[in-house]
């Protein structure tokens, strides 16, 4: 009987170099995250002297992965870069304070979870609620700190824009914002903060007019007003209708092509930039 250890080849030099320059770049990479945790440590810290508020920057976030994905070439997918930072991102947020999502995710608002799941990441608490509304009110009530709700629709658990309290709750993002074949399903986040902008961007506009107002007079309206988008859905209650406009570009509270208008500026989003080609 043989009883002596296995041989264990040795391993080769250029493979053993490759693994040691790894090591090195993880090393590097590490450190370079605990200085990017030590520097949003002092802007936390510096928000609370100053009592700016909440630390969530949709716009900020989306401005530095276009940035990223603008100078990006190899390998790594794309995917890969969004998920990476979005990670990195999330864990920076939960530095500067408790981070909670509330998503509605049921019937037609399912495919909400899985999207708010890859875009906060898995570390970040996510409570479901039944309905849009309910996790509305989770947000208001502070139990929350963004909801997380289905695309708008003209009807059913999208047609909460109908009824959205703004400016005090804000659309801030659209998930995902990595747009590929394999997310046909959308969601916006909405919070209690105002939009940020992040160089490109579209705005949403819940308009009123009387009760026999048309597609095509809302859009002359957005015309007349110096406005360019698109008419997205059109509801009646009772005697009055009420439309989505999907608004090219960034619109700030206050703007004055919003005054000859009967609106309200629900908030605003990054465009989505596209995924890997197949």
């Amino acid at each position: 009987m043989n009883d002596k250890p296995p041989v264990t080849p040795t391993a080769d030099p250029a493979l053993q170099a490759l693994r040691a320059e790894i090591d090195a770049l993880d090393d590097a990479m590490h450190d370079l995250l605990m200085r990017r945790a030590a520097v949003v440590a002092r802007m936390a810290g510096s928000r609370a002297k100053t009592g700016a508020g909440s630390p969530l920057r949709p716009g900020r976030e989306a401005a530095v992965l276009r940035r990223l994905l603008g100078r990006h070439s190899g390998a790594l997918s794309r995917g890969a870069v969004v998920r990476i930072w979005r990670h990195i991102f999330m864990a920076h947020t939960a530095i500067q304070g408790a981070f909670t999502a509330a998503v509605a995710a049921s019937g037609e608002a399912a495919p909400a979870m899985p999207l708010a799941r890859e875009h906060f990441g898995s570390a970040t608490p996510l409570h479901i609620y039944a309905s849009p509304a309910q996790a509305l009110a989770a947000v208001s009530a502070g139990k929350a700190s963004v909801a997380v709700l289905p695309a708008p629709a003209g009807e059913g658990d999208g047609a909460w824009w109908q009824t959205l309290e703004a400016p005090r709750l804000a659309v801030v993002a659209r998930l995902p914002f990595l747009a590929d074949a394999a997310h046909a399903d959308a969601a916006l986040v909405v919070a209690p903060v105002p939009p940020d902008a992040s160089g490109q961007d579209r705005s949403l506009l819940r308009l009123e007019a009387g009760a026999d107002a048309s597609r095509e007079s809302f859009a002359r309206m957005l015309t007349e007003a110096g406005l360019a988008g698109r008419i997205l859905y059109l509801a009646r209650q009772g005697g009055r209708s009420l439309a989505l406009a999907e608004i090219d570009g960034f619109i700030a509270t206050g703007d004055e092509r919003l005054a000859a208008l009967r609106c309200v500026l629900l908030g605003t989003f990054a465009v989505p930039v596209a995924g890997d080609v197949p």
